[in-house]
């Protein structure tokens, strides 16, 4: 593939209503993210937010979409079941999804995981250590052994996912909490990956490791060349 087609969609509620937040994101999370992955070769990018028609997510956006990443906290229940079954059937058919931060409670996430996706949480401006424990996997290309992040909201464990495919993260907190923070799973022929760092009060998208993650996350995810399975009765290919 030699452009990877990228949608960033974002709730973008909290830099509308809150001063500060707009401060910090005057382009909204998803105007950051953005600005960034469109820097990166080889990278098609638009951006899509809940209160567009269809929250930006029409058919023609999904049909042309190799990559989704999702950020998503205050209005989970607005999204509309159909624009989730939609996005779930397309990364079936092998669209990526980037799954960020507070969009582990996302319908379209629960829905593919099958659970409930519940976790422990406290806001009061804590270190993040995100721990890498795959060294070798290709979303963690050119990080260190670790990712500091100064001031952050805290999740912890029980992460209430199903086993990773691979687990990329592992969070550290001084308040002594880990979680399970960057993970690799398979549905279908799509690929997703859940990230944690993003709370829209602190300026974590504009993180250059967090940023690198992300790009690198885009670049896995995106659907490769192989063959198209094929379903339902089969004539034999031998005589039988």
């Amino acid at each position: 593939m030699s452009t990877i087609r990228v949608t960033v969609w974002n709730e973008y509620r909290h830099e509308k209503s809150n001063k500060e937040i707009a401060k910090l994101y005057p382009e909204g999370m998803h105007g950051a993210i953005a600005k960034h992955l469109r820097t990166q070769p080889g990278m098609e990018v638009r951006t899509a937010t809940l209160d567009e028609p269809e929250h930006g997510l029409t058919e023609d956006v999904l049909a042309t979409t190799d990559v989704l990443t999702w950020w998503g906290h205050a209005a989970h229940a607005e999204v509309q079941d159909e624009i989730v079954e939609k996005v779930r059937q397309r990364v079936w058919d092998g669209m990526g999804l980037i799954v960020l931060h507070s969009g582990h409670f996302s319908k379209i996430f629960k829905s593919l995981m099958g659970t409930s996706c519940d976790l422990k949480w406290r806001e009061i401006g804590e270190k993040e250590r995100l721990w890498v424990v795959e060294p070798g996997h290709p979303i963690v290309d050119g990080i260190g052994e670790f990712i500091e992040i100064e001031h952050t909201e805290m999740y912890g464990e029980r992460f209430d996912i199903p086993q990773p495919d691979t687990q990329v993260f592992i969070s550290w907190f001084p308040g002594g909490e880990v979680f399970r923070s960057g993970c690799c799973f398979h549905r279908g022929r799509g690929k997703i990956f859940y990230f944690r760092p993003g709370h829209e009060t602190f300026p974590i998208y504009y993180h250059p490791d967090v940023l690198r993650v992300i790009t690198n996350a885009v670049r896995w995810a995106a659907p490769g060349e192989g063959p198209v399975p094929v379903f339902g009765n089969a004539k034999p290919l031998e005589h039988v």
